[in-house]
């Protein structure tokens, strides 16, 4: 039975409904301009969490877009459904104890800081950064929102 539930899992995760959010789940992500290994490799992702855009699914290939616009086909095997957020924009994002500008201000994140994306609410994101967690404006976070 539990074999079944499991199979089951696997088959509604291949039918996800695009787009969604996902997270590199490597340290080494090869971005390809086809759907399979016989395309030529148009870029390599080094950074486990970043978050990424899913845009399409084939078979076991998944066409993303990741924080800069690029687009391509990576193996599904190579990514999470844990959400995960990117610091983006000008000059350092405030992690506050909080989600509110006047809440006590934990840590400044500069652009490019990857971390786990917990709930957001209210133009506030919940993350984890190497063990740090508070709350990060959500229009500073690629990764929030709706993908």
């Amino acid at each position: 039975m539990t074999l079944l539930l499991a199979a089951c899992g696997e088959a509604s995760a291949q039918q996800r409904e695009t787009p969604y959010w996902a997270t590199i789940d490597t340290t080494k992500l090869n971005l390809r301009v086809g759907p399979s290994t016989e395309y030529r490799i148009n870029w390599v992702y080094k950074r486990k969490g970043l978050p990424i855009k899913v845009l399409r699914l084939k078979e076991g290939w998944r066409y993303i877009e990741d924080s800069d616009g690029d687009r391509g086909w990576v193996a599904k095997t190579m990514l999470s459904a844990e959400r995960g957020g990117l610091v983006v924009g000008e000059g350092l994002a405030p992690m506050r104890t909080a989600p509110a500008d006047n809440s006590s201000l934990k840590w400044n994140l500069e652009p490019g800081v990857v971390g786990k994306l917990g709930e957001c609410e209210a133009g506030w994101c919940e993350l984890s950064v190497a063990g740090r967690e508070g709350y990060v404006p959500a229009d500073r976070l690629y990764g929030a929102g709706a993908p």
